[in-house]
């Protein structure tokens, strides 16, 4: 093989590394892309809020009349973990909600506990029904001394649940409460900087109205078949009710909220939240007569930080994927194309200086003499006649 059919074969090989490096950026940047832009299925994360309220004392559900206590110190949890089914198009997400009173020891502190699971697509974090699954369900409540596993009433879930969607836009969402049951709009509200992130701030309204007016409560839905905790008939004197003491007064049970969301608009996680929850008791929905709990929480600095972690470790992945390869893929591509095309055009005028080198003459060397003319180079010279050996030279007469 001579060195003319080498250059080619290397300019061919190196022109085909260029075009495959180019096909693979335009891959990364539209198929490869989408397909990493897609809720983990590794989720396991533990998010905790802290703040104070005005709440019931458990304890007093033995006593002569239900105690309210302000001040005090409060505690909300969520577990957030990933069950089945969960694959290529969706995940269902399983989270445990406490809210505690830290006061109080072990169960006399439990004042809420739900426990709620969502199927959600990897992408927009809507949920999504079939006819296996309805979407959600939420757990049924148990005593201490139940033995028996834990089973779900079904709950169809609407609208985002827990995240919010890759590229969450300036707009409103509706997300999912599992206390109300129901979907409401998260408008909105401007950007924010959250430990050096940039986040989407969004505000949700449950029975409040933007200003903090209680205007349309909602009425609890009780997870207990005989609804004990949905509404309570007790004494007049229980509830601290002028009158006859032992008059039997019923109340329903109300709830309502506001909630501030702070998202990673680039991957759609949730990196702070903070939340204002009211359950109350009364006779008529907007006159609030005994308070249940009414509290205000904020994601605690180690929540904050393990969030903004995560979303930035999205935000690396989704970047590497997205944009880095693709322009390095791109630009070493065009440069191997450039560089092959350039060795395709010297192997083909070296394989012609082979065959015939008047055709490649052009370019010979860099110390050709074509077009430049040194006089004497051209000019002939005069053949003298060799003299013969012995004779002398002939002498004038």
């Amino acid at each position: 093989m001579n060195r003319a059919v080498a250059l080619r074969i290397a300019a061919c090989g190196i022109m085909g590394l260029g075009a495959a490096l180019l096909i693979a950026a335009l891959l990364l940047t539209t198929y490869t892309k989408s397909k990493i832009t897609k809720i983990p299925l590794d989720l396991d994360a533990t998010l905790v809020s802290d703040g104070t309220g005005t709440a019931f004392d458990p304890a007093s559900l033995a006593g002569e009349r239900f105690e309210i206590n302000k001040n005090v110190p409060l505690t909300q949890q969520q577990q957030i973990s990933v069950e089945t089914p969960s694959n290529a198009d969706v995940v269902t997400l399983q989270v445990g909600t406490t809210l505690r009173r830290t006061d109080k020891q072990q169960d006399n502190g439990l004042l809420l506990a739900i426990v709620d699971t969502v199927t959600v697509d990897r992408k927009t974090a809507e949920a999504v029904s079939s006819e296996s699954n309805p979407g959600g369900a939420v757990q049924k409540p148990r005593t201490i001394e139940d033995d028996q596993p834990p089973t779900n009433i079904a709950l169809p879930h609407e609208g985002l649940a827990y995240r919010f969607p890759f590229n969450t836009e300036k707009q409103t969402y509706p997300v999912f409460d599992p206390i109300a049951q129901k979907a409401f709009d998260a408008n909105y509200d401007g950007e924010e900087d959250v430990n050096g992130l940039t986040t989407y701030r969004f505000t949700q309204n449950i029975g409040y109205d933007a200003d903090g007016k209680l205007v349309e409560p909602v009425k609890y839905a009780s997870l207990y078949d005989d609804d004990e905790d949905s509404q309570v008939t007790a004494r007049a004197a229980m509830w601290g009710l002028p009158g006859d003491p032992d008059e039997q007064i019923t109340m329903t049970r109300y709830y309502a909220a506001q909630r501030t969301f702070w998202v990673d608009p680039v991957s759609g996680t949730i990196v702070k939240t903070e939340e204002h929850a009211n359950h109350y008791y009364a006779r008529e929905a907007l006159k609030p007569e005994v308070t249940f709990v009414d509290y205000t929480v904020t994601s605690n600095e180690q929540t904050v930080e393990s969030q903004v972690a995560s979303a930035r470790s999205e935000r690396d992945r989704i970047g590497l994927w997205g944009r880095i390869l693709p322009i390095t893929f791109t630009a070493v591509g065009l440069v191997a194309l450039v560089g092959g095309a350039l060795l395709g055009s010297f192997s083909l005028r070296a394989e012609s200086a082979l065959i015939d080198p008047g055709l490649d003459e052009a370019d010979h060397g860099f110390f050709d003499t074509q077009g430049i003319k040194v006089p004497g180079a051209e000019a002939k010279t005069e053949k003298l006649p060799a003299q013969r050996p012995g004779r002398p030279p002939d002498r004038p007469v």
